[in-house]
């Protein structure tokens, strides 16, 4: 069974007009996930996250300041691609809140896997800073989450966003247990990820890819690289940065990854997941901002964990 979550809340965080990081993106990914082929996911509400449930990763004068930030009315700027509405406070803390809730299901036997659909995404939120649409670390909470409470001895964290998941690598740098396998374009946004960026204990891979890779190019890294690093790693759980933006059609990027891409890799992390840990694994929506090329990649992704 894959569970879905939803975060309703998500569709209530409000951007500047004309940003990338809109609310249509995750009408599209809702809409497609309505459609009769996925009749048989189990569908869930995210819960709200606690302050405290922040702080396994965050400081706590990070999450005083997005508190005391929230606006009553209107749209406050964190920086130049950042911003918060009156519904992005309960948004963020329920992005959260779903990744837990998922790891919590999936840990318990309940679901063998998980999509997380929420918006705003999480992989750029550094320690002490929001930045590129993020506030807070949701998968890198999520693996924290997943050790401290739960006891697992390892985790892995796969992120093929188009973009390199800096903040996941800040909030996690130091952590042994984690395994954190990032593919990107290079260069672009936020300009962290070289290979030779490898945490504190050597438990970062960074595999940047150059402007104009297609799917035969990622395949190759993620067999020649990703997928062997991963069942070295043995983890207890697969969490996934599931980024969408390194489709040919993103307007933000210049990668050239097919729908069948992204069907691709996650049937073979799912592989994974099935030989080094049950099968359990826990996905969360990150990036991916051509509205249609999101909504059948989604779909595909979706699809493939209810396969596997």
């Amino acid at each position: 069974m894959t569970l879905l979550i939803t975060n309703e809340a998500g569709l209530h965080h409000q951007m500047p007009p004309g940003h990338p990081e809109q609310i249509a993106r995750l009408e599209h990914v809702f809409r497609a996930l309505n459609a009769p082929d996925f009749a048989a996911l189990d569908r869930r509400a995210a819960p709200m996250a606690e302050e405290a449930d922040l702080l396994l990763a965050h400081p706590e004068t990070h999450v005083a300041a997005l508190r005391v930030a929230a606006p009553a009315e209107g749209l406050v700027a964190l920086d130049a691609d950042s911003a918060m509405s009156p519904g992005t406070w309960e948004a963020a803390l329920r992005g959260v809140g779903g990744c837990f809730a998922a790891v919590d299901a999936v840990l318990a036997g309940e679901a063998k896997n998980a999509f997380v659909a929420t918006r705003p995404p999480g992989h750029h939120a550094e320690k002490t800073r929001a930045m590129g649409f993020c506030l807070f670390g949701n998968v890198a909470l999520a693996a924290k989450h997943a050790l401290d409470r739960h006891g697992l001895s390892r985790v892995a964290i796969v992120d093929f966003d188009v973009h390199h998941g800096n903040g996941t690598q800040d909030l996690l740098w130091d952590e042994a247990r984690v395994l954190f396998v990032s593919s990107h374009q290079m260069p672009l946004y936020p300009g962290s990820g070289a290979a030779q960026e490898r945490g504190a204990h050597g438990q970062i891979l960074n595999l940047p890819l150059a402007p104009g890779s297609d799917g035969a190019a990622m395949r190759a890294v993620y067999e020649s690289r990703v997928l062997p690093r991963l069942r070295d790693h043995a983890p207890d759980l697969i969490l996934v940065s599931a980024g969408f933006d390194a489709h040919a059609d993103d307007p933000l990027a210049n990668l050239i990854w097919s729908t069948e891409d992204f069907a691709w890799l996650t049937r073979e992390l799912c592989s994974v997941a099935a030989e080094v840990c049950g099968g359990r694994l826990v996905s969360s929506l990150e990036g991916g901002y051509d509205l249609d090329a999101l909504s059948d990649a989604v779909a595909a992704h979706v699809a493939a964990l209810m396969e596997a």
